[in-house]
């Protein structure tokens, strides 16, 4: 018997998203675990797009940044505490802030392949309610006395224990390679770039102004479900503008004469969820669903900024999207012209100016600012690292839709790690 003949990749469909409100750490979320913040996104999810039926969706995959060991099966533990079927299989995927994209990522090529019809992708992160590890030489004291056979061994190795040992680990925003924060290693780059701090409070200030507008018009209507008392993102400043941002101290980069990065330009310590839902065009026809868009090209890359060319800003830790966008735009025939939308993750206002620097460097057509971010982005919204893919897949689908005839649409996340994941989203 001849083998079957391959077939081609179905087109993966956007069917729709749900997030709660991002909030600022310690905030009404502090005490929420990834698992209640996940659940509640999901729950909204499977509530508007009538996912209760046995086998409604395929399958889950989700992942957090921050992880307790409680979180070791969140993905799996999050559908068996939803609305969702429980025979729903799922699974943890983790890659720093790419994580919620890398989930869509690899839902979609399940659907794509046709090995299932529907998925469900999505990511949480609370800053709030990080793990504390127990102090490194603790941990070796108390598992010096786990292997002692008698008594008398367990005693002496407990003896060991000073004051200074029960203080804990606390997670750290810094890259192990480097012992930088990404903070600290965006300052290096925004200095080798030159990207002057007017440029980005100019930038931060736009984000919050369109992600307010955006609120103000419903675009988040069927996006975002209240949470702990929230409706909106907490860290949303209608009133911000560059005079304003233009007050406040630099927190980045003060090794070096004239720092620019500030808490305005800068990206939030953020807790929350979001989810989104995927399916194959004859899922949505079968249940006679309009997909908001499809998912059509998707890269990621990765930059040696341990080694490389930091100085020079070519491998700046969160540079890696200046790499990935031009090899996944050649691949499919396209330049930034186009596009009608272009989505850059804002970790901070100096990588997103920095990556549309190196574009250009590249060969790639300059941005046209009213194309970009147009209903704000992580600046306004905040940032809980593993949620933010699917939080801009679910807005740029919805924005995609909003607009008459065939549209396209540009994703770029950046990630810890010196990594980046990208992708495209098309309306035909």
């Amino acid at each position: 018997m001849s083998p079957l003949a391959p077939q081609p990749p179905r087109r993966v469909a956007v069917i729709g998203g749900a997030r709660v409100p991002f909030a600022r750490s310690d905030g009404p979320y502090a005490t929420a675990s990834n698992q209640e913040m996940l659940t509640a996104a999901l729950d909204a999810l499977v509530e508007r797009h009538g996912l209760q039926g046995p086998g409604a969706v395929g399958e889950f995959v989700a992942g957090a940044v921050l992880k307790h060991s409680r979180d070791f099966n969140l993905a799996r533990e999050t559908v068996l505490g939803s609305a969702l079927d429980p025979r729903t299989p799922a699974y943890d995927i983790q890659q720093a802030c790419g994580t919620g994209l890398q989930a869509v990522i690899a839902a979609a090529n399940k659907i794509a392949l046709g090995q299932t019809e529907s998925a469900v992708a999505g990511g949480a992160d609370t800053a709030s309610d990080a793990p504390l590890g127990v102090n490194d030489r603790l941990r070796r004291i108390l598992l010096e006395a786990r292997r002692a056979k008698t008594t008398g061994g367990r005693l002496k190795a407990l003896a060991k224990v000073r004051p200074g040992h029960l203080v804990p680990d606390i997670p750290r925003n810094a890259e192990p390679r480097t012992g930088l924060s990404m903070g600290e290693h965006a300052a290096v780059t925004a200095r080798a770039w030159g990207i002057s701090r007017e440029e980005q409070d100019a930038l931060a200030a736009a984000s919050h102004q369109r992600l307010a507008a955006a609120y103000e018009r419903g675009l988040f209507q069927d996006l975002v479900v209240p949470f702990r008392g929230l409706a909106r993102d907490q860290n949303l400043r209608p009133g911000s503008t560059v005079e304003k941002l233009a007050a406040l101290k630099p927190v980045f980069g003060l090794d070096a004469p004239g720092p620019t990065m500030t808490a305005g330009n800068s990206t939030p310590l953020t807790d929350g969820a979001a989810t989104v839902l995927l399916a194959s065009e004859e899922w949505a026809e079968a249940r006679g669903v309009e997909p908001l868009a499809y998912l059509t090209a998707y890269e990621t890359a990765a930059v040696d900024f341990a080694g490389g060319d930091v100085a020079g800003g070519e491998d700046g830790l969160l540079m890696a999207p200046a790499y990935a966008v031009p090899r996944m735009l050649e691949r499919a025939g396209l330049g930034i012209g186009d596009f009608d939308l272009v989505e850059i993750h804002e970790a901070f206002a100096s990588q997103v100016l920095a990556t549309l620097a190196a574009w250009e460097k590249r060969g790639l057509a300059p941005v046209d600012r009213a194309r970009l971010n147009v209903a704000g982005s992580s600046l306004a919204t905040g940032h809980p690292f593993a949620a933010t893919g699917a939080r801009i897949v679910a807005t740029l689908a919805t924005l995609l839709a909003e607009r008459e005839g065939p549209r396209r649409g540009l994703i770029s996340v950046c990630a810890a790690g010196g990594q980046g994941v990208t992708a495209i989203l098309e309306r035909t």
